[in-house]
């Protein structure tokens, strides 16, 4: 049985390692025992924010200035350069707003944006300018929500953001019961980064609401290198799994960090030691400020059938880029 108290301690550790947070890059790089000439440093981040949390940095390589981890979160003066072809809304958002937090693109499924708030922002984010003030809240919320029961030709409601496990327990519970509650929904989906960078966030209490609902939950994390997961991490994805959560990892290919076979190959491996399957591999959706991250498609294609040649095919993710206006993410490999 879990106790008020059990969930209480819990809850107070995620929320004060956000509060923890390195939210100024300066501070980081000296953590890192580095200074901002090691790395080109922006001068100002563009207006995308700034965050990190420690447990995130702990698995930072020290005076490396080609960490991938760190290369994922630190703003570069790369940002600051304006690269024809790459836009402020890459994939289509926009055009695909039912109301003004639910998103639909495909068949069957609906998207909500519960927050624009992330527990660590990266850097090659495709919704890095997207209008969250426009979109969030609780009516816009509610609206969803009155949307999705109304139509019943969807069957899988996916909660995104910005990242929504920055809802507190009651609040996501609250949520879910509702969708819950919807006869023609059959799955929750969420999407979310943050138990990667603080592995707390899988309280008691969120693991037992997923666990608990009648819809199959299925977590989709995302993972772009295997230095991400270290032992914490694996403990407590295991323990999601064993109760009932089905748990998929999407990365994106990104230069400089993950655009090997190697790399990838191990990640698989790793995330499967984790209770994770390997889902998607993205390429790298055209955002303006992140041209520096972009591998060109037919180095995507030679890395998956390297992958292919080496993993099982349970271990193979999809290769696939989103093409606004298309039913489907589209493979490419």
């Amino acid at each position: 049985m879990i106790t008020r108290s059990r969930w209480q301690i819990k809850q107070v550790d995620w929320v004060e390692e956000l509060r923890a947070a390195y939210t100024d890059p300066q501070l980081l790089l000296a953590a890192l025992n580095l200074t901002a000439d090691d790395v080109d440093l922006a001068t100002n981040s563009g207006g995308f924010p700034f965050r990190v949390p420690r447990p995130f940095v702990s698995r930072m390589r020290r005076a490396d200035p080609h960490d991938p981890l760190l290369l994922q979160v630190l703003p570069r003066a790369d940002e600051m350069v304006e690269v024809p072809g790459y836009a402020l809304d890459p994939v289509g958002d926009l055009d695909c707003r039912r109301s003004p937090a639910l998103l639909q693109k495909y068949s069957g499924r609906a998207l909500l944006l519960l927050t624009g708030g992330c527990a660590i922002y990266c850097r090659y984010c495709f919704r890095r300018h997207f209008p969250y003030a426009q979109a969030t809240g609780s009516a816009n919320i509610e609206r969803a929500i009155e949307d999705v029961r109304s139509d019943r030709t969807i069957s899988e409601i996916i909660l995104s953001g910005g990242d929504p496990l920055m809802l507190d327990d009651d609040t996501l519970a609250n949520i879910i019961e509702q969708f819950a509650a919807i006869g023609h929904l059959r799955r929750l989906r969420i999407h979310t980064r943050l138990p990667v960078t603080v592995p707390a966030r899988f309280t008691d209490a969120l693991v037992t609401t997923l666990s608990r609902t009648r819809l199959d939950s299925v977590v989709v994390l995302h993972v772009n290198h295997p230095n991400e997961i270290d032992d914490e991490l694996t403990t407590t994805l295991r323990r999601c799994a064993r109760a009932g959560i089905h748990l998929l990892n999407q990365s994106v290919l990104l230069r400089g960090i993950n655009d090997n076979a190697d790399i990838l190959a191990k990640l698989s491996e790793s995330l499967f030691a984790a209770s994770v399957l390997p889902y998607y591999v993205h390429l790298f959706d055209p955002v303006a400020g992140a041209a520096h991250f972009d591998v060109s498609e037919p180095a995507a294609r030679a890395i998956a059938a390297a992958l292919r040649a080496r993993l099982p095919g349970y271990l193979v993710p999809r290769f696939v880029r989103e093409v606004p206006g298309e039913n489907a993410k589209m493979p490419i490999a």
